[in-house]
């Protein structure tokens, strides 16, 4: 809609008096990477859900590439692509012929599926391990291969949800790499979720944070870290002189405890060696800029945790609550 890869019309879920998404109001463009972060419970998952229409919603509407979640859900799940958090590739079966199911399920055309394949599997370098079970992957490797899986039918909007979740720093940073280059390549929209502050900020282009169904917070990732305010710099040393300190008005605030010195500094890359000449013998200096670490707390006063259940877990959730009525 207008150029809009998804958008959101009042879009709220409800579960019995609980509100999980609340009158949500979105758009994110096309060949935009997007960020989804909250804390547990915050309704970022259940949105997940209905946009990819495995949960519909009690009120409002969603449209992805113009087909309504509600109307249209065939059209949407044809437009769109899905990487859970929980694995959900079949052990016994090799990445090919995961692959290949997936293929069929979708209707790709018969004649072109072993091209796809090959194509999928050089993006995310399972070339070689194509016809091994996927039980014999690594954590790694199946998290690629859920993302090949993702690609197959050609997407025009990719959800991603917690795509690094438990994965150790070197592959999550190859994880990056492939998830930068599709966006950059392919001009796919990518949704993401994800408890990891770097990953959005080194990933999207937009963030928005949604806290009790509502959104919060919406920007670029270095549009909300300059609304956070100043850079924090803490000196440490002996006879540090502060009483020069006031006359330099990109001082925000200082105070003090013991030998250590914590001041609000704008722009410190700029002024560090104003302060550093007027303070004297100094032992030890750290400066942290505000980042979306900064920003998640300002504003939910909560830490970001690893563990809220993925789509998966919600879909089970959710069935056995419904098999039990």
């Amino acid at each position: 809609m207008n150029g809009q890869a998804i958008t959101t019309k009042d879009l709220t879920k409800n579960y019995g008096d609980h509100v999980v998404v609340d009158s949500l109001n979105l758009s994110i463009g096309r060949s935009e990477v997007f960020g989804l972060l909250g804390p547990n419970g915050a309704g970022k998952t259940t949105l997940l859900m209905m946009l990819s229409t495995l949960v519909k919603p009690s009120s409002g509407n969603a449209y992805i590439k113009d087909y309504s979640i509600i109307s249209q859900p065939e059209k949407v799940r044809s437009s769109i692509g899905m990487v859970f958090q929980d694995p959900s590739s079949d052990e016994l079966l090799s990445g090919y012929e995961n692959l290949k199911l997936h293929a069929l399920m979708y209707d790709v055309p018969y004649k072109t599926i072993n091209k796809k394949i090959d194509s999928v599997l050089a993006l995310v370098d399972l070339t070689s391990r194509k016809n091994d079970q996927v039980k014999k992957y690594s954590g790694g490797m199946r998290r690629r291969l859920e993302i090949a899986r993702g690609l197959l039918h050609e997407p025009e909007v990719l959800f991603l949800d917690e795509p690094t979740l438990g994965l150790d720093p070197q592959t999550r940073e190859h994880i990056w790499k492939y998830i930068e280059s599709l966006a950059k390549n392919t001009g796919m929209t990518i949704v993401l979720t994800t408890h990891y502050m770097e990953e959005a900020q080194n990933l999207c282009d937009r963030v928005a944070i949604i806290d009790n169904g509502k959104i919060i917070a919406l920007d670029t990732p270095a549009t909300l870290c300059s609304k956070i305010g100043s850079d924090t710099v803490i000196i440490r040393g002996k006879n540090i002189r502060t009483e020069n300190f006031a006359r330099y008005g990109f001082i925000k605030g200082m105070e003090s405890s013991g030998s250590e010195i914590i001041m609000k500094v704008e722009n410190a890359g700029k002024n560090l060696q104003a302060i550093l000449k007027e303070a004297g013998d100094i032992d030890y200096i750290n400066v942290h800029s505000p980042d979306l670490n900064d920003v998640f707390l300002a504003y939910t006063g909560k830490q970001m945790r690893e563990g809220e259940g993925g789509v998966m877990e919600h879909v089970r959730t959710f069935t056995t609550a419904r098999q039990s009525k």
